[in-house]
């Protein structure tokens, strides 16, 4: 039995170390293909695995094709739209992610941004106190979660929206569950982004929406940029000298966003939520975990296709 580590971005040493200990106790092959430059040597790595953990790496039909042994792939993260469930569901192969493994470094990520923020870019100049301050939580998972505890330490205003978690659970966490997203935005000076990127949602942060916020509103993107409407964020941030963008997913238009908005908008180089050695060392060894319970044990429990 073969499972492959397939990382264009390498995990770290000790999560390496972590993984092989759980492919080696339960008397499985590891191979690694790390820091690969070509798609050619992904689809040959593939070629002989049995299961495959990846992160960001793009698992789509034709990986599927290389892979006539391929049982199950492993998303060390939570987000999965770097996998063609469609593709992977049609060669009998099940895709799973490792919900919460990254969710407070994530977290951490989005509250260092909203500091970063409201202190102006560390520029020098006087700026604002999170304390008191109106935070919405769009999606209710285990990032906003962490995210609602560690800004209770702020002493900040905490509301969410989550069209599929229950008031009931938003609410037990001391956390204000709003009606509608409209309401969210409408309410709280600062948002936090936590949603996926899927069809209801890519796009999804517009004009409309965001125009609803109060003055000098701050969006924090941890999410995924994909559910961004670029343009029209260009749009009202040239109509709203107030409002600021702070993500650590860079936009396709950063160029523009960056001249355009010195001062008001910030992108870190590449994402890094769950660029910690904490998170790093959790998703992968969950993922190795997982890949053991599915093959010996059939264990499903966090298959994200049909």
């Amino acid at each position: 039995m073969k499972v492959l580590v397939a990382t264009e971005k390498p995990f770290a040493k000790v999560a390496i170390d972590g993984i092989k200990a759980e492919i080696d106790k339960a008397g499985y092959d590891l191979a690694l293909l790390e820091k690969y430059t070509d798609k050619k040597q992904l689809l040959e790595a593939v070629a002989d695995a049995d299961a495959v953990i990846i992160r960001s790496d793009i698992i789509d039909e034709e990986v599927f094709n290389a892979a006539k042994n391929l049982k199950i792939v492993v998303r060390a993260g939570a987000g999965y739209d770097n996998v063609d469930l469609n593709a992977a569901t049609k060669a009998g192969v099940c895709v799973m992610n490792t919900p919460g493994q990254n969710a407070n470094a994530v977290a951490e990520l989005a509250l260092g941004l909203m500091v970063y923020g409201v202190r102006n870019l560390y520029n020098g100049t006087s700026g604002t106190e999170l304390m008191g301050k109106k935070l919405g939580i769009h999606a209710y998972g285990n990032v906003g979660r962490n995210v609602a505890r560690i800004a209770k330490g702020f002493g900040m205003e905490i509301f969410a929206y989550d069209a599929y978690c229950p008031k009931e659970v938003i609410e037990k966490d001391g956390v204000t569950a709003l009606n509608s997203v409209e309401e969210l935005y409408s309410t709280c000076q600062f948002v936090s982004l936590h949603i996926p990127a899927t069809a209801e949602t890519k796009n999804s942060i517009n004009y409309a929406l965001l125009n609803k916020m109060p003055k000098n509103a701050f969006l924090l993107n941890t999410a995924r940029k994909e559910v961004i409407n670029e343009e029209e964020l260009i749009k009202l941030m040239e109509e709203r000298t107030d409002f600021k963008y702070l993500t650590d997913i860079m936009p396709v238009n950063n160029d523009k966003f960056a001249e355009k908005f010195a001062g008001r908008y910030f992108a870190t180089p590449k994402k890094m939520g769950a660029q910690t050695a904490e998170a790093n060392i959790n998703a992968g060894i969950a993922a190795a975990k997982q890949i053991v319970d599915f093959i010996k044990n059939g264990v499903q429990k966090f298959r994200v296709n049909k």
